[in-house]
């Protein structure tokens, strides 16, 4: 396969720490390793350090809406300088993971160079948009902008057949390729000295069951579930230990109901954990991962537990329960606290059988990134191959014109704007220094 130069865009990377985000650096550390090279744009980020990743990352203008987006700095795509860098180091493909500012400045860079353009369509933003604003008008005001920006990709991507059908939920009529996220975690349980270390400070007895969920702290993740069945354990005198890692915008509510079922002595809360070996020692601790979602359309975290032999409990037909078999390498429920709390006592009587589900998992939900890029590098050239041969239909509508003609105006504006922030420094420099001219000289007299 050729060897290939792939501008990586998305909304969110590092520091800011999502499943999304996490694809977007373990694409472009395959590609830049094994395939070519890879080059990352994304909106600026306060006290980002880039310097760690053995690829370029470009930063272009954002606006701080972290209070109400949890944390997501919102991109402006119109930059001078990374249209510039960018055209300079001749991209085969533009390669979009978010259908916002990333997909906008895709359809504006593809105005300037000679490249295609993919769209993975990762998580159903609809419900995101739900989240930030109750406005009917906002919400379909934004669905409208997502699947127009994706519509005018030339393929799309889907992290699974569910995310694929939320899309066409969403108004999307075109086809779609169903391309899995892989697992930065080798196939392997973690060193138990490591798994000691790294959950010591937790009340943990060994023979007690460790429930755990990794993600985002939101209820609609399906923790009320979690909390609610873990409730009725308790009431039936079942001993157990449940694990929350992570963050989130309901966090604080979420630890509240926690207290106030009764649970903080047997449910712990321990935040983000960055470190990928840290994480892993707490999937290697847990007996069993439970992830309720219906919110997540690939749920990376269910191969995660399963490259430690974790098996999971999620609901049936969601997208996260995609291609499991139940009691073979999943468990499967109901979305209610009723099923989880039953299914629980159940499994708890047969602790063999959760760990051979566990082993199972592994064996059979696994996917390494390194498999999961080759995957996609095949499709790379695929695309590139029907590109050049003019299969793709042209996406030149009044839209688009008007498009690039914003990006130029912004970059003129950006220009003017750098023009006079330079005059205004140089203004000050010499008015401050007459101005203190003038004090000496008044002084002395």
């Amino acid at each position: 396969m050729n060897k290939l130069t792939v501008c990586l865009m998305n909304d969110s990377f590092p520091p800011i720490i999502d499943g999304v985000s996490n694809a977007v650096v373990n694409y472009a550390e395959n590609i830049e390793r094994d395939w070519g090279h890879a080059i990352v744009a994304t909106p600026a980020y306060p006290g980002a350090d880039d310097s760690r990743f053995p690829f370029p990352v470009i930063r272009y203008p954002s606006i701080d809406v972290r209070q109400r987006t949890t944390g997501y700095m919102a991109g402006i795509p119109f930059s001078p300088e990374v249209s510039a860098h960018l055209m300079r180091q001749r991209v085969d493909i533009l390669h979009s993971h978010c259908p916002l500012a990333s997909a906008l400045l895709g359809r504006v860079l593809q105005k300037r160079m000679d490249a295609p353009l993919i769209m993975t369509y990762h998580t159903k933003y609809d419900i995101d948009l739900a989240n930030v604003s109750r406005s009917k008008a906002f919400q379909q005001s934004g669905i409208r902008t997502i699947v127009t920006n994706i519509s005018s990709y030339d393929e799309v991507w889907v992290v699974s057949t569910g995310a694929g059908e939320n899309l066409r939920s969403l108004g999307y009529q075109g086809d779609y390729i169903v391309m899995p996220n892989g697992v930065d975690m080798p196939h392997r349980r973690a060193d138990a000295i490591k798994v000691y270390q790294d959950t010591a400070g937790f009340d943990l007895p060994e023979h007690v069951p460790v429930f755990l969920f990794v993600g985002r702290l939101n209820w609609y993740k399906g923790i009320r579930i979690i909390l609610d069945a873990l409730k009725m354990l308790d009431r039936q005198g079942c001993d157990f230990r449940m694990v929350f890692v992570g963050n989130g915008g309901d966090s604080k509510e979420i630890q509240s109901y926690t207290k106030e079922l009764g649970l903080s002595e047997k449910v712990f809360f321990t935040g983000t954990i960055v470190a990928r070996e840290s994480l892993r020692s707490w999937y290697t601790r847990a007996d069993l991962f439970l992830f309720p979602s219906t919110f997540d359309s690939n749920g990376l975290v269910v191969r995660e537990a399963a490259a430690c032999d974790l098996a999971s409990v999620l609901v049936k037909d969601s997208c996260a329960a995609e291609g499991v078999e139940d009691g073979h390498n999943a468990f499967l429920i109901e979305e209610n606290a009723q099923s989880l709390a039953a299914l629980l006592t159940e499994l708890l009587k047969d602790r063999e059988h959760i760990r051979q589900t566990g082993i199972h998992a592994g064996e059979e939900l696994y996917l390494s990134w390194e498999n999961a890029v080759i995957k996609a590098i095949e499709r790379y050239n695929i695309v590139l191959d029907l590109y050049r041969s003019g299969a793709y239909e042209e996406h030149d509508t009044f839209s688009d014109n008007l498009l690039a003609t914003q990006g130029d105006m912004m970059y003129t504006l950006a220009r003017i704007g750098k023009a006079l922030e330079q005059g205004k420094q140089v203004a000050q420099t010499f008015f401050g220094s007459r101005e203190s001219g003038q004090r000496k000289k008044k002084k002395r007299s």
